[in-house]
């Protein structure tokens, strides 16, 4: 198998808190191809100060020191260009391998954002140091709390249609982009509808370990580096003739995704998702799907903090598929 284009993180290959299908591509691939991301986080306060015992990847620092105006945000790799993606494509994208990037993470949280803005109407900033190795961190609090990691990308998405402009990157839509999915671990695959040509696909915002809700505002966000095989799906592929909205499958679930500001709202379009999923990969009617996945689906709270919050279904695999 060939090599992955590696794509480090530069100011000249990365962007802060956007997306838009009128930035161009920092790479192009042919689909079926595979690319590794170096992905990198923290700006501001979120970076430690030196003599901490914490190391800062150069692209992060580079990346800091062009930051001049000050722009906060994500910071995304990309967008890579899979050539022969067409609107109306479904990218297939499979996580192959993600690597952690440094020593540390960060976690906080400020006046008028998170779950509970008016409990904590101030700010806090926690860093965390990591053990790459172990692959665990150790939190300040509690006299010692070491946790496991399971990282993933809380950002991967392509270009949205031309017609929505720039978008930030804090809400996650149907170009996909923050979805904070904490199952979107290294083996699973993830299914986005390509809106212009080429896809451009991003990814950026490491997470160490995430609860579900991520109801801070943070998880352990972190510097990751992610190897993908981007697949082209021509019209979706064969049992989605259009694939509207982003869906992922795990070595043991089939995954839906709802997204909306009110978090009902959400649920039922990952409810939606799942039943036209269902419907189209076996004998069942919609209602017949509506009734298995109150008797056999979890809906689990994705996030709470990115304006548009998250629901996504989980169907476990060999109950119908």
């Amino acid at each position: 198998m060939a090599e992955p284009l590696f794509v480090p993180a530069t100011p000249e290959t990365t962007r802060i808190g956007l997306f838009d299908a009128a930035f161009p591509p920092v790479a192009s691939i042919a689909s079926g191809e595979r690319v590794t991301l170096e992905c990198v986080s923290g700006l501001g306060d979120a970076v430690p100060e030196e003599g901490r015992g914490m190391t800062i990847p150069a692209g992060l620092r580079a990346i800091g020191e062009a930051n001049t105006a000050g722009v906060t945000g994500h910071i995304i790799t990309g967008p890579v260009e899979v050539r022969g993606a067409e609107p109306g494509d479904a990218l297939r994208v499979e996580i192959e391998r993600i690597e952690l990037g440094a020593d540390w993470g960060f976690c906080g949280f400020r006046p008028l954002a998170g779950t509970l803005p008016e409990d904590f109407p101030y700010r806090r900033m926690l860093h965390i140091p990591v053990d790459q190795a172990a692959k665990t961190c150790a939190l300040p609090m509690g006299g010692g709390i070491s946790l496991p990691l399971a990282p993933f990308f809380g950002v991967m998405g392509v270009a949205p249609p031309a017609e929505w402009g720039r978008l930030s990157t804090k809400e996650p839509r149907a170009h996909g982009g923050n979805l904070d999915n904490k199952e979107l671990v290294e083996g699973t695959t993830l299914w986005l509808p390509v809106h212009v040509e080429g896809a451009r696909f991003s990814a950026g915002d490491g997470h160490g370990v995430q609860g579900d809700g991520e109801v801070c505002i943070n998880a352990l966000e972190t510097c990751l580096t992610g190897t993908f095989g981007l697949h082209v799906e021509k019209g979706g592929g064969a049992r989605d003739p259009i694939l509207r909205f982003p869906r992922a499958e795990t070595p043991t679930h089939f995954i839906s995704m709802g997204m909306h500001e009110d978090l009902d709202i959400a649920m039922k379009g990952a409810l939606r998702e799942m039943i036209a999923f269902i419907a189209a990969r076996t004998n069942l009617s919609a209602a017949d799907a509506y009734q298995f996945c109150s008797l056999a689906v979890d809906f689990r709270v994705t996030q709470t903090v990115n304006g548009e919050k998250g629901v996504h279904g989980m169907l476990r695999k060999g109950l119908l598929l």
